[in-house]
């Protein structure tokens, strides 16, 4: 088995997610795709504290506690799946990176629907938080990685410098092809962070 780590950059509803292996230096990447992370027929559950915004606070706090439940429920699924492929490929899932925003404030869904940008905090937060839950769920060591401290992360993971990360990632776009934009390259930096933290 060949061992491997998986990266996410994640979206409202759907991840970027990049499977890559790692030998001295070197990074592959074997895998590359989008993830839905709703399920299908449930469009509002891409943002639930909009889709909250309206209702009474007490319909709302239900809505927003069902979306939460659906994000986790659809990304543990997520997992099992890209476990089984990966298996079936002969890749053992050595660990998962994860790109996760700033943490936010302990506020109530009261709190967060009295605010918009609030509810864009809390939405960005809701589904990094389930591919971390996830990981945990499937057993999957995992590292959740701050998107701010990305860059700073991966010079010290790879002992590379930033140009030389530069240059490694537009190596790799150019070997594989598109898509391959910026929510690829960080999903890639965050799986090596966590193949070597694993």
């Amino acid at each position: 088995m060949e061992r491997v780590a998986l990266g996410f950059k994640a979206h409202s509803g759907w991840t970027v997610m990049v499977k890559i292996s790692a030998s001295n230096r070197e990074i592959a990447v074997i895998d590359r795709r989008r993830i839905e992370l709703i399920d299908e027929g449930e469009l509002w559950a891409k943002q639930p504290y909009h889709a909250a915004e309206e209702l009474e606070p007490k319909e709302a706090g239900l809505l927003v506690s069902k979306g939460i439940a659906s994000a986790r429920k659809v990304a543990a699924k997520r997992f099992r799946e890209i476990a089984r492929q990966s298996v079936g490929r002969g890749h053992e899932i050595s660990a998962c990176g994860v790109v996760v925003p700033e943490p936010m404030p302990d506020w109530s869904t009261d709190e967060i629907l009295s605010v918009h940008f609030r509810m864009h905090k809390a939405e960005g937060v809701l589904f990094p938080d389930a591919l971390c839950r996830a990981a945990e769920k499937n057993g999957l060591p995992f590292v959740a990685v701050r998107e701010k401290q990305l860059d700073d992360l991966a010079v010290k993971a790879l002992s590379m410098s930033t140009q030389e990360i530069t240059k490694m990632l537009a190596a790799l776009g150019k070997s594989i092809g598109p898509p391959w934009s910026k929510d690829q390259k960080m999903a890639t930096l965050a799986a090596a962070i966590a193949f070597k933290a694993a």
